[in-house]
C-alpha cells in the first residue's frame, strides 16, 4: 500500500518551471512594447503628395480648428507643451513626434507647436497629412 502512493506523487508534473517561463515572458513582452499615446481628439488632416508613412510615433500631438492644443486626450495649453513633451519623450526616447494639424488650424499656432517640441529636445518631428 505504501508503494502504490509513492509511485502517485512520483507521476505527478511539476508545474512551477512552466510558470515562471510565462511569467518571464510576460514581463519580457510588456517592457520591450512601444505604448503609443493618443492625441484625444480627430483632426481633418490636409492632403499631401510626398506624404511618407512614419514608424515609431509614440507622441501625437492634435491642433484643431478651434484652435486647440491636445495631447494624451487632454487639452494642453501652449506653455506647459513643452514640458509634456519632455516627459512623454523620456519614456521612449527612440520614438518621434506627429503633429495632427486640422486643415482649418492657424499655421502660427501648428509652428508654435513645433518650436515647443523642438525645445523640448526632439529631433524626429513629422507632420501628418492625407495621402493624395
Amino acid at each position: 500500500m505504501r508503494n502504490h502512493a509513492q509511485q502517485e506523487d512520483d507521476t505527478e508534473i511539476n508545474m512551477t518551471p512552466m510558470l515562471d517561463i510565462v511569467f518571464i515572458m510576460l514581463i519580457f513582452f510588456i517592457v520591450t512594447a512601444v505604448f503609443v499615446k493618443d492625441s484625444g481628439v480627430t483632426v481633418l488632416k490636409p492632403e499631401a503628395e510626398t506624404a511618407v508613412q512614419q514608424g515609431q510615433v509614440s507622441i501625437l500631438i492634435a491642433v484643431t480648428a478651434d484652435d486647440e492644443v491636445y495631447i494624451n486626450r487632454e487639452e494642453t495649453e501652449l506653455d506647459a507643451l513643452r514640458t509634456a513633451v519632455e516627459k512623454l519623450h523620456a519614456e521612449n526616447p527612440k520614438g518621434s513626434v506627429a503633429i495632427q494639424g486640422d486643415q482649418e488650424a492657424d499655421a502660427v499656432l501648428v509652428m508654435k507647436v513645433y518650436d515647443a517640441i523642438r525645445d523640448a529636445g526632439v529631433d524626429k518631428i513629422a507632420i501628418a497629412t492625407e495621402l493624395k
